[in-house]
């Protein structure tokens, strides 16, 4: 079909209705994201095993999502029991030495995230000459998402280049005040604990697992270094961050950040200057490959996490991908452990992506770059806060070349806050009380180490660019789209902190979520089945046994999967994980579309 006239437009989804049933932990966060994408609901149903989404009107063909918690019969019935059977429990816990659940709804919101992604690619789909679509997403293929690097990780032909083990931040000041570190300078870390006098041979055994705690999701660096820190004052330990050029923040409480959450969208979204000429190809594009983006190209000048997962979900839709990278090639490629040479954790965000490499820092390289992308459909990038205006490709720069552009930027803040610290994810859960949000009432508060905003920022980054691709086929103009690991924070802690605004308690009650132990392993019950769960003693019985107990008495409960290179034989998952061309293993599409 031809784009729909829509000369009012001012966002996406405007003029745009749709209805949702099922899971309340999926579909109201589905619904909010479609309102604030200009969409109306026509009516939201009560909980249901499984739901639907339907979006429509402005002439475009009705939409269709359904969002599920697993597929019937692999006994996946809600987060706790989607947690447990994906890893995701075995690598929140690897900071604590065994599994623990995320008391925070996190693969139902990142669910939730992805189907509203299926539902904007099937209508920019259909702008571009597709039939109207039906997308289903699971919970569980979301979980594996959540999980792609360290499954990929467990699966390469070499151990890990650190070591798994219980340990990591937040650090503890002498008065009792937790906080986080950040730097990516051995030298910053190095003269930091300096300043603290800590010992010189904690030091040099503390940089290699701080530094890997991002890829290994635990931090098993010496206890001296926690020792010193609580002889030190807050002040002094301030001033050693100044001192080094290394940062700390102090773990904000979710109270604190619903004082200055002022409701804004997790992305934005502004029209540029210019645009499309009536017919242009960009708008009419007949598809016969089924998957909405074909046809489109994106350029992506992304490191680590956030921007190369936000395009290889673009890719896995369609689009062409071909990734920026500096001379020699992404450093990130040799990142043990390895796929037949490879690093299994960048393949996992980066497999199937053309590259070119390109010296931003060399007139002529950035001259290069302007003309890739004046016949690319997406530039995207996560660069330092005005790198991309001091280089001369911000959005207005790329615009003059390529009006028709969608400018997508995935940052850490947005800019959003005045005194916000580096935007890496430990530091954004320290900042916006995700640390509390993830561990229930009783325990010290504490950010995972496993990085859940870098993945569901780079999951808000693609649902933005979507946005931006639709807007650009309703108004024929380009436009600048920016995310942020901060938007992604207040998608996780919405629910939390509208309990706080209620005058509730928002943390979940002491011992939410936490998995019971078996002669042989681990067991996570549903949680509604979780009180009456816990008044059995499991520990003599094999982890079979024991479901096989609970299972006789009425109540929900699954394994919790340890080794994450289990999950290719696990009858859960049956066929959904294979393996790429180097050998590495890889997770399905998050959606199935048809």
């Amino acid at each position: 079909m031809a784009s729909p006239p829509t000369t009012q437009t001012v966002r996406p989804l405007d003029t745009l209705r749709f209805d949702t049933s099922g899971p309340p932990q999926i579909t109201d966060v589905v619904a909010e994201h479609l309102r604030l994408l200009g969409a109306r609901s026509d009516g939201i149903a009560d909980d249901d095993s499984s739901g639907g989404i339907t979006l429509f009107g402005a002439g475009f063909a009705p939409g269709h999502a359904t969002v599920t918690w697993a597929n019937p019969g692999s006994g996946l019935v809600d987060e706790a029991t989607v947690q447990a059977a994906t890893g995701m429990m075995a690598v929140h816990g690897r900071r604590d030495g065994s599994p623990r659940g995320l008391a925070a709804d996190y693969a139902a919101t990142a669910t939730a995230v992805l189907s509203v992604q299926g539902l904007l690619a099937g209508l920019v789909g259909q702008a571009r000459g597709a039939a109207a679509s039906h997308v289903t997403v699971g919970a569980d293929r979301a979980g594996l998402l959540a999980v792609s690097q360290y499954l990929a990780a467990a699966g390469a032909d070499e151990g890990e280049a650190a070591e798994l083990a219980p340990g990591g931040p937040p650090f503890t000041s002498a008065e009792g005040v937790l906080f986080e570190l950040e730097t990516l300078d051995p030298g910053a870390w190095a003269t930091f604990w300096r300043v603290l006098e800590a010992p010189a041979d904690a030091i040099r055994a503390g940089w290699r697992p701080f530094q890997f705690r991002y890829a290994t999701a635990c931090a098993p660096f010496p206890q001296a270094l926690h020792t010193v820190t609580r002889s030190h004052s807050l002040l002094r330990i301030r001033q050693a961050a100044v001192l080094s050029g290394a940062e700390v923040c102090v773990l904000r409480t979710l109270a604190d950040r619903a004082l200055e959450a002022d409701g804004t969208a997790p992305w934005s979204l502004r029209t540029l200057t210019g645009g499309l000429a009536p017919g242009s190809p960009c708008t009419a594009v007949a598809l016969a490959t089924g998957r909405p983006l074909a046809g489109l190209t994106v350029l992506e000048a992304g490191r680590r996490i956030q921007a190369p997962l936000a395009a290889h979900l673009l890719g896995l839709l369609g689009a062409e991908i071909i990734r920026i990278e500096p001379p020699g090639g992404d450093p990130l490629r040799g990142m043990p452990p390895a796929c037949s040479g490879v690093s299994a954790r960048w393949l996992a965000l980066n497999r199937g992506k053309k590259a070119v490499e390109i010296d931003i820092k060399a007139e002529a390289d950035r001259r290069r770059l302007r003309e890739m992308t004046a016949e690319a459909d997406v530039f995207l990038h996560n660069w330092a806060p005005g790198k991309a205006a001091e280089l001369g490709l911000d959005a207005a720069d790329l615009a003059l070349v390529n009006p028709a552009l969608v400018y997508a930027y995935t940052s850490g803040w947005a800019h959003r806050l005045q005194d916000a610290p580096m935007g890496t994810d430990f530091m954004v859960q320290a900042r916006t009380g995700v640390g509390e949000v993830v561990r229930p009432e009783g325990e010290p508060p504490a950010p995972s180490l496993m990085t859940l905003l870098d993945v569901l920022g780079g999951l808000h980054g693609a649902e933005a660019v979507l946005a931006g691709l639709l807007l650009r086929e309703r108004t024929g103009r380009g436009v600048r789209v920016d995310s942020s690991l901060l938007g992604a924070a207040d998608t996780l802690t919405g629910p939390a902190l509208r309990r706080v605004v209620r005058g509730e308690d928002p943390r979940r009650p002491a011992g939410f979520r936490h998995p019971l132990p078996t002669a042989d392993g681990w067991i996570a019950p549903g949680d509604e089945s979780a009180g009456a769960a816990a008044a059995y003693d499991l520990r003599d019985l094999s982890t079979s046994d024991a479901l096989a107990q609970l299972s006789a008495h009425g109540l929900t409960a699954t394994a919790v999967t340890t080794d994450l290179s289990d999950l290719h034989h696990d009858a859960r998952f049956a066929g959904s994980i294979s393996r790429d061309a180097h050998g590495a293993p890889a997770v399905p599409d998050p959606w199935s579309f048809v």
